[in-house]
């Protein structure tokens, strides 16, 4: 497993499946003769997309970024239409470090689409539906956990009733920004969805910043890039222009989620790539 120090904390990225999903959607309006220079893609036009959460221990504390695809949680028609490759196998990589879900304390959620939460939910005999991280506390943006609830035409086919019911008594909201330990703290941003959030992880002059699906995949980089997904595209623009800026004024590592190739990255301001963490297990 890819892990990464930064100052008190240390990052390790757990194993939460792997989707295939259709690049042109992935990408916008950019033609398929650019991002296919920058992203690798197969015969159906599918480019390759990891799930995999972040595991961030510091402060005698153990808190989950995103819970992955689950198991168990998609059917097979579901399997097949967002590509499926490897279901969750987070309890296993928790397993390696010796630690089981009931160790998690914390869940950062950037938002909720079922790609970043069905995690959250086990199913156990019977099929029914119970909290997989039984003693942790889920933060999610208020605007996010509110639209999850009561989704519009557009978002209800993402945001599931079943990945909300099982938890909601372990949720907690915040609104612009949470500084949730010493150094790690939460911030608003939209684009994505209307509560999509980010966090920046800084610790003895290290710095980590986790733009979620405003940056799914390196190939990314370009602000304008932006995925046909995003609710508020132009709003994710400003943000990534804003963060990326950030990013390579304070050589700050840039997480992944869904990125098949990297781990983390650090850019100059001209967004070219300087160092980089290879994806391994």
């Amino acid at each position: 497993m890819n892990q990464l120090k930064i100052g008190q904390y240390s990052v390790t990225w757990l194993r939460g499946g792997m989707l295939q999903l259709d690049g042109g959607a992935m990408f916008g309006v950019v033609p398929k003769p650019l991002w296919t220079k920058k992203y690798p893609s197969n015969e159906l036009n599918q480019i390759p997309l990891r799930t995999d959460p972040l595991l961030i221990e510091g402060y005698g504390k153990r808190i989950l970024v995103e819970a992955g695809i689950g198991v168990n949680r998609l059917t097979d028609k579901q399997k097949r239409n967002f590509g499926v490759l490897e279901e969750s196998q987070v309890s296993e990589s928790l397993a390696a470090k010796q630690l089981t879900p009931a160790d998690i304390d914390m869940i950062l959620m950037t938002h909720m689409h079922y790609d970043h939460a069905n995690g959250l939910v086990a199913v156990s005999k019977g099929n029914a539906l119970s909290p997989a991280f039984p003693n942790a506390e889920i933060l999610v943006q208020a605007a996010e956990w509110e639209e999850m609830r009561n989704p519009n035409i557009r978002s209800r086919n993402t945001y599931w009733e079943e990945n909300w019911r099982p938890i909601e008594q372990m949720v907690k909201t915040f609104d612009s920004e949470w500084e949730v330990l010493p150094g790690l703290t939460l911030y608003h941003t939209g684009g994505h969805s209307y509560g999509h959030a980010v966090f920046r992880l800084e610790s003895e002059g290290e710095v980590m910043l986790h733009l979620a699906d405003l940056l799914p995949t390196h190939a990314h980089l370009n602000p304008l890039w932006v995925m046909a997904y995003d609710d508020y595209p132009m709003t994710s623009i400003f943000a990534k222009q804003k963060w990326l800026e950030q990013a390579a004024e304070q050589q700050a590592w840039l997480s992944f989620y869904h990125d098949a190739l990297y781990r983390a990255i650090k850019i100059t301001p001209s967004g070219e790539i300087v160092s980089k963490i290879e994806l391994a297990f």
